[in-house]
C-alpha cells in the first residue's frame, strides 16, 4: 500500500512539473522562434518548433534505452538528445534577462523537464530491461597428444603384476 501511495505521488508530481515546465519551456521556444522568423509567419510555426525541439529529446532518450536493451549503437540518438537539449536551453537563455540569475531562472523549466524525463525513464526498468547476459561459449578441451608407448624392459624372471606364472 505504501509503495502504491508513493507511486501515485510520483505520478502526480511528475505530471504537474511536466505540464508547468512544458508550458514555460514551450513558450520560450515559441517566443524565440517568432522573434527570428520572417514577418507574416503564422504563430503556429512557433508552437510547432517548440513541440519538435522539446519532444525530440524524449524520443531520443526512449530510443537510447531501447537500443541499450538490444545491445545496439546509441550514437545517433545520443547526438539527437544533445542537439535538441542544446537547442531548448539556447531558447531558454535567449529570452532571459542578460544576467546570471536571468539565465538560470529561464533555464529552470527546460532543466526540470529533462531531469524528470530522465528520472522517469531510468526508474521504469524491469527485469526484462536489464542488459542481455552474455552466454559463455564452451571452451574446447585441450588436445593432449598421446604418449608413444615403448616396450618396458625388465629383468628376466620378474613377474608382471597380475600375470600368473607357472
Amino acid at each position: 500500500m505504501k509503495d502504491r501511495i508513493e507511486s501515485l505521488a510520483l505520478v502526480v508530481i511528475v505530471t504537474v512539473v511536466a505540464v508547468a515546465a512544458g508550458w514555460a519551456s514551450f513558450s520560450h521556444v515559441h517566443d524565440w522562434t517568432m522573434r527570428h522568423v520572417p514577418h507574416g509567419t503564422p504563430d503556429a510555426f512557433g508552437w510547432v518548433n517548440a513541440v519538435i525541439s522539446e519532444l525530440v529529446p524524449v524520443a531520443a532518450l526512449l530510443t537510447i534505452k531501447q537500443r541499450r536493451r538490444d545491445g545496439a549503437s546509441i550514437g545517433y540518438p545520443l547526438f539527437l538528445l544533445v542537439a535538441a537539449a542544446t537547442l531548448s536551453l539556447s531558447a531558454q537563455l535567449a529570452v532571459a534577462q542578460p544576467s546570471p540569475s536571468g539565465w538560470l531562472l529561464s533555464a529552470v523549466p527546460a532543466l526540470a523537464f529533462m531531469g524528470l524525463v530522465k528520472l522517469v525513464f531510468a526508474g521504469t526498468s524491469s527485469k526484462n530491461d536489464s542488459p542481455p547476459v552474455p552466454v559463455p561459449t564452451p571452451t574446447p578441451a585441450p588436445v593432449i597428444a598421446p604418449i608413444p608407448s615403448r616396450p618396458v624392459s625388465r629383468p628376466s624372471g620378474v613377474p608382471v603384476i597380475g600375470q600368473v606364472t607357472r
